[in-house]
């Protein structure tokens, strides 16, 4: 007899027995059981698969490389967990390289080693001059990487090319510090007189293949004053269009004007803009200027002085006697008038006879400059 259910009411469980026997049998069964172990040892490689033991299948696990050692370009760094619960193959991707080739500042890699990442002890590089440099033929640029994982050092191969000689700078000078070599640089200046119109330095520099100065060389140019001022009742001599530095022009007044001030002017300099060198002078007319009397100047006189008279008292002796007269030209001094000196000379005792006056003629003689008192 066959029962059925009513619509709307639930079957009933399952009886526990059966639920268990059915869990069990699901847990045997070869298509659910498998997966994969631990990940396998790869040399000079790390797993990146935490604390796992097991992996499902089709689970991937990446490795990184160990401290000195670098991946190989184009192997891959992960295996996966396939549906036999065994790892899928692979091969070491891990090995030691060296660091990227040291950086020349005159050479760069050749366009095939550019690329590059994985330098294996015993790979060679190459390298090629740089823009602004050209090879020396009797050298290489190759470098090696050694057994220390370090590269070969490479002699130097390159050297800088020159920029064309700078031409003449008219009225000017070029100032060449260190060479004209790539990457120096020139430096320019005017003469005085002339200011710098354009660049005031440039450098050699790549262009295209070569190398040549970077700007369009400046040019010097005179510097003028402006045109000198005119003057009321006067005229300038030999007029000109322009007035360059250091030109002068000179100045002259009409009949019956007396020129007051610097006849003269000359174009100067005031950094590098021209201006004349003073004020222009001024004509006025002859009776309005003022005249001033010449100042009065003493004169030293240079007139013989008189002859000085010296007495000398008579001398003492029985019978009377004259005084004796002594007639001494005077004494020269600079710009004091002298007076007469009196010499008083003691009497001496002489025999007694009558005495004669005697005139004694005494020469000129030179004092100092201080006026003379008389002597005693």
């Amino acid at each position: 007899m066959i029962r059925t259910r009513a619509p709307g009411t639930r079957a009933p469980p399952p009886p526990p027995l059966l639920l268990s026997l059915s869990l069990l049998l699901l847990l045997l069964s070869p298509t659910v059981s498998g997966d994969c172990g631990p990940p396998p040892d790869i040399p000079n490689a790390t797993p990146n698969s935490g604390k796992h033991t097991k992996f499902a299948h089709q689970s991937q696990v990446t490795y990184s490389c160990n401290k000195g050692f670098k991946q190989i370009p184009d192997k891959p760094n992960t295996v996966v967990c396939l549906e036999n619960d065994q790892w899928s193959n692979y091969e070491t991707f891990c090995n030691k390289t060296c660091s990227a080739p040291l950086r020349l500042n005159y050479a760069s890699l050749k366009k095939e080693y550019r690329n590059m990442n994985f330098f294996p002890i015993g790979t060679t590089v190459e390298f090629e001059c740089r823009p602004g440099f050209q090879k020396v033929t009797s050298r290489t640029g190759k470098s090696t990487c050694l057994e220390e994982l370090v590269w070969s050092p490479v002699v130097e191969f390159c050297k800088k090319r020159a920029c064309p000689n700078p031409r003449e700078l008219k009225n000017g000078h070029i100032n060449i510090p260190t060479d004209i070599l790539f990457g120096s640089e020139i430096i320019f200046s005017c003469d005085k007189g002339y200011k710098l119109v354009g660049v005031t330095s440039t450098f050699c520099s790549i262009t295209g293949n070569a190398v040549d100065w970077d700007d369009v060389f400046p040019v010097c140019t005179t510097i003028f004053c402006p045109d000198p001022p005119k003057i009321n009742n006067g005229r300038i001599r030999e007029e000109s269009d322009s007035y360059a530095y250091r030109q002068s022009v000179t100045y002259s007044c009409d009949q019956g004007f007396i020129l007051v001030g610097n006849s003269s002017v000359h174009c100067t300099l005031n950094g590098e803009v021209g201006e004349w060198s003073s004020a222009p002078p001024k004509c006025i007319e002859r009776h309005k200027v003022p005249t001033k009397t010449p100042p009065e100047v003493d004169i030293p006189s240079t007139m013989p002085h008189e002859s000085t008279l010296i007495n000398f008292p008579s001398t003492r002796a029985p019978l009377s006697h004259k005084p004796t007269t002594v007639k001494v030209p005077g004494t020269r001094v600079p710009p004091t008038s002298q007076k007469h000196t009196t010499v008083n000379v003691p009497s001496t005792r002489v025999p007694a006879t009558s005495q004669k006056p005697s005139m004694v003629h005494v020469s000129d003689t030179r004092v100092s400059p201080k006026p003379q008192k008389p002597t005693k």
